[in-house]
């Protein structure tokens, strides 16, 4: 149901095709679409402006009741809505093209099929320009309508849809289905390109071609313990945040999704982040899927070669430094949440953890591959040298805080875990050996933070040595590595974790401040870590009874997004979100592997 003309964000399902992602509302609407890429400007924008955003709307004249599920290992989307003249069932995909991956072509396919009756549909594709602040230009020609908006053009193909009707500024039609034959709706783009008009026997086919694809690269996925309909769900939702141009994974297809209602905690995620390298690759790894860990190991190794050995946080899909973020005017934002921001401002911070995050992706990249190139090797030692510079600079930390920098105990960790992971690279002769200099400052990094960021009187490690408070990224000292799983301060660290930080079977992230205004939902990476560490600990009975409730979570279609309210289980903050779901994957396979 939704609210002010908002759809609730668990509501929304997600399909793309490797270039973009378009977000489908369990009432037919698609909301949220960017093209050509994920990073673009949408042309349906409705998720943070229900007024003038825009959407492509398609579900029956009638009242209905819907239910949905992907196909069984794709992401190609059925929903049946039923309605008291029968039941019709909606796919939709955007396809995969039969062309080459630079392809500009981009193709939105919308099947209806009526199960039995005879329903009465309504459809209508209305775009939009910055928002909404500019509008779209229709026009009908020989091949069919199109919708322009400025640089692009939306070519819209009606196969037993009715007769398409061109307004001024979008297309809609009605329709009766029945079960005869199903009808079929399009949109197609070639950002700048010439026009390529399809056939319904192509467009029948791109889709069919599209799910045979889905379902042959999720065969693949090597998990076969107790949850893998849900890891499998997981790496498909990883797999759409893959730009398959460049290698790079996104952290979320969206923008400004809040935090909490009405708040300003608004971030735009649509770039990858170098941190995400080692639960990527692990993930990708463990699961057998060589070809993308490869892919997005050479993407970072590439973007970030133009600062090395200095590394940025984070890039665009296509390797670009991220030129820093903007409040936008005039946009209401989702549920009257602003601001609606574009870029990410914490691009320009200082985070120590990402060095421990991509030394040791290349140490597992290495591992894996049977070790490295001589440049890359090269690169890597360089950066291993960098750390030992830099390591007692305070930093923003994981979360990206804007109130200043401190010493956060998990960035001293993750530095510690960079010269580790440099070490054991060079004694296996994969880069040059400067190990006297590296284990030398990896001692002093792990006495720092073993002494000032641990708390005697909690029993835990601490947020920092000046913030005597928990945080929930010190579980990940545990995941990584950097502390034994079940070393007598991890174990004080997951239980202080749960003690403070816990609200259910969910985790908050911290407590204290962070230089934004209060509020925000539970972090669900959060709370599958806490499921992993519990294994790593050897409580796997706890483990399996939480991951047991975190899986109950997902909206019904299985993914999650950022955060949750553990009052109301509303979803919050960015959808679907990538670090969700690969905590969820490391999370299954930590029981497993502990259970084994």
């Amino acid at each position: 149901m939704r609210i002010d003309g908002y759809a609730p964000i668990r509501d929304y399902a997600a399909i793309g095709d490797g270039r973009t992602v378009a977000l489908v509302a369990r009432d037919g609407a698609i909301d949220w679409l960017c093209l050509p890429d994920t990073d673009s400007p949408p042309v349906f924008a409705r998720l943070l402006d229900a007024e003038r955003g825009g959407s492509f709307r398609l579900e029956p004249a009638e009242p209905f009741e819907a239910a949905r599920a992907y196909r069984q290992g794709s992401n190609v989307l059925e929903t049946a809505f039923r309605t008291g003249s029968g039941t019709v069932r909606v796919t939709d995909a955007l396809t995969l093209a039969d062309r080459t991956i630079s392809s500009p072509m981009r193709e939105l396919v919308r099947r209806v099929e009526c199960l039995h009756g005879e329903v009465p549909m309504h459809w209508s594709i209305e775009p939009t320009v910055e928002f909404g602040r500019k509008r779209v230009r229709a026009e009908e020609r020989t091949e069919g309508p199109v919708l322009l908006t400025g640089r692009d053009a939306l070519a819209v193909g009606a196969w037993g849809a009715g007769d398409p009707r061109v307004r001024s500024h979008a297309v809609e039609g009605e329709f009766v289905a029945r079960p005869e034959a199903p009808a079929f709706l399009t949109i197609a783009s070639a950002h700048g390109e010439p026009l390529v008009y399809v056939t319904r026997a192509q467009t029948e086919e791109s889709l069919e071609r599209t799910d045979r694809f889905w379902r042959e690269w999720s065969r693949r996925a090597r998990y076969g313990g107790p949850w893998r309909e849900q890891v499998l769900r997981s790496a498909l939702v990883l797999k759409l945040l893959v730009y398959s141009p460049s290698g790079a994974i996104v952290a979320a297809p969206t923008t400004s999704l809040p935090e909490r209602i009405g708040g300003g905690r608004n971030w735009d995620y649509r770039f990858a982040w170098l941190r995400d390298a080692t639960w990527s690759l692990d993930v990708l790894l463990r699961l057998g899927y060589q070809e993308e860990a490869q892919a997005f190991f050479w993407w970072f190794i590439h973007a970030s070669r133009r600062t090395e050995p200095c590394l940025s946080v984070l890039y665009r899909v296509d390797g670009g430094a991220e030129r820093g973020e903007r409040e936008t005017q005039g946009i209401p934002g989702y549920r009257g949440s602003r601001p609606v921001r574009l870029g990410n401002g914490a691009a320009g911070q200082v985070q120590l953890d990402i060095y421990g995050s991509v030394l040791d992706a290349a140490w597992r990249y290495a591992c894996d591959a049977g070790g490295l190139d001589k440049d890359t090797a090269r690169d890597v030692a360089k950066i291993a040298d960098y750390v030992t510079e830099i390591w007692e600079q305070p930093d923003n930390g994981l979360w990206e805080v804007r109130n200043g920098r401190r010493h956060f105990t998990q960035s001293k960790a993750m530095c510690w875990l960079a010269l580790h992971r440099a070490g054991q690279l060079a004694e296996d002769g994969t880069i040059p050996d400067r190990r006297e200099r590296w284990d030398a400052a990896a001692e002093r990094i792990r006495a720092f933070y073993e002494r000032d960021g641990w708390d005697d009187h909690r029993r835990s490690f601490v947020r920092a040595p000046d913030l005597r408070e928990l945080d929930a990224s010190l579980l990940t000292l545990s995941l990584l590595g950097c502390q034994g799983g079940d070393s007598e301060k991890m174990v004080g660290t997951i239980e202080a974790i749960r003690r403070e930080l816990s609200d259910g079977p969910y985790v908050y992230r911290y407590r204290g401040e962070d230089g934004m205004p209060p509020g925000e939902g539970a972090f669900v990476a959060c709370s599958f870590w806490l499921v992993a560490c519990l294994a790593r600990a050897r409580q796997v009975d706890e483990a399996t009874d939480l991951m047991e409730q975190l899986v109950r979570a997902a909206n019904d279609v299985g993914l999650y997004s950022e955060e949750i309210d553990p009052a109301s289980g509303e979803f919050l903050g960015n959808f679907p979100q990538g670090l969700s779901h690969l905590a969820l994957i490391n999370a299954a396979v930590a029981i497993e592997e502990a259970s084994s």
